[in-house]
């Protein structure tokens, strides 16, 4: 069975790595790699620490892309590489716009679609954008759906979609395995310096589109206020490479005392961090499945998430984006042992570490029934 796994961003790569290690250990299967390159910078650490060597890299990454370019690059490159491999599935992850329309030209060759983390919806085509609609018309295009949770397996029935829907868990949780270290060395060397028992640690991630401007500016000054306020919190912040995002960060965060502004990190530190956090701040999805593994507890700066369970097991807690907001959820956790508390001892809804595995046998008995 020739499988050909396409993804481009750095959460995809951490998410389908296990998988595509997994499939190393089957020699039934024939692994065919294929990058993108939506992300450059971010997505070849992920590739090294996994130690994946991709068969094709589009490398679509250019200056001021949007989801225009994205698009018809991405088409225009993949179409010449599944005629020549015409391979028996291509699997691609979550909902991204190289997974959106890596899906669809497959789809226009007439080869089978496996959708790895099928099934999230907020079911606002807005939010998040563009990645609500990308994994709804994904859903619509693939063949088998590989689903985190229950509830997300339930949003597909609702839509119609019952054939060859299969509850997984999360794969994020198996990369733990080859990431999560004792006595860990972070390459990003001011880790390295943090005194963690000295400090509360607060990491936090804001990168989503539709948090660009007001929202931002907001997260940035609820952090600010924290930090004001608890003497013991330190805040590290990696921020994305996005001009427009570190326009805002920036001038708002960069002269104040505790708050650690650092480039992206690789998985591998981010894993560690996140272990080492008392808690994280994000409005990013991957975050909000890793950080429960570590029983560390996690505030959502976003208005809703696809991620229902998490808010439902008490790992998480939604805040929204409003400065006010932020700042009183985060004081919650800073003064109240019980809410801590609670929120870390909730379990992890997403799933046992076993999640590539089971996508591998499935795929296996899939294939062997055509």
């Amino acid at each position: 069975m020739k499988i050909m796994s396409i993804f481009g961003t750095r959460p995809e790569a951490i998410k389908m790595c296990p998988l595509i290690k997994e499939f190393q250990n089957h020699p039934e299967i024939e692994s065919c790699v294929c990058l993108t390159g939506q992300h450059r910078e971010l997505l070849d650490s992920v590739m090294d620490i996994f130690n994946i060597k991709p068969n094709y890299n589009l490398d679509i990454m250019r200056e001021n892309q949007s989801l225009f370019t994205i698009n018809i690059d991405i088409m225009s490159k993949l179409e010449p590489i599944l005629v020549k491999e015409n391979p028996d599935i291509v699997l691609v992850h979550g909902d991204t716009t190289t997974s959106f329309v890596s899906a669809l030209s497959a789809f226009y060759q007439k080869i089978p679609v496996g959708h790895i983390e099928a099934g999230l919806r907020t079911y606002n085509k807005y939010s998040p954008y563009p990645e609500e609609m990308n994994r709804s018309l994904i859903g619509k295009i693939a063949d088998i759906h590989f689903t985190p949770t229950i509830k997300n397996k339930e949003n597909l029935l609702k839509e119609n979609i019952t054939e060859n829907v299969f509850v997984t868990g999360n794969t994020i949780i198996d990369s733990f395995k080859y990431t999560l270290k004792d006595n860990y060395v972070f390459n990003c060397s001011k880790l390295n310096d943090i005194d963690y028992s000295k400090f509360k640690v607060i990491l936090v991630t804001a990168h989503r589109r539709e948090n660009i401007g007001q929202s931002l500016t907001n997260i940035c000054n609820a952090i600010k206020q924290i930090v004001s306020s608890f003497p013991d919190v330190l805040v590290v912040f990696p921020v994305h490479p996005n001009p427009a995002i570190r326009k805002i960060v920036f001038p708002i965060l960069s002269d104040i005392k505790r708050v650690l502004l650092i480039d992206p990190i690789d998985v591998s530190d981010m894993h560690n961090l996140i272990y080492r956090s008392y808690f994280v701040m994000t409005d990013s999805g991957g975050l909000q499945e890793e950080a429960p593994s570590c029983s560390v507890p996690v505030l959502v700066m976003r208005k809703e998430t696809e991620r229902s369970e998490g808010i439902n097991s008490g790992t998480l807690k939604l805040v929204g984006v409003e400065t006010d907001d932020i700042f009183n959820d985060a004081k919650l956790l800073l003064t109240d042992e019980n809410e801590y508390y609670n929120m870390t001892q909730s379990i992890n809804p997403y799933g046992n570490g076993l999640a590539s595995k089971y996508i591998t046998k499935i795929l296996i008995d899939w294939y062997n029934k055509k």
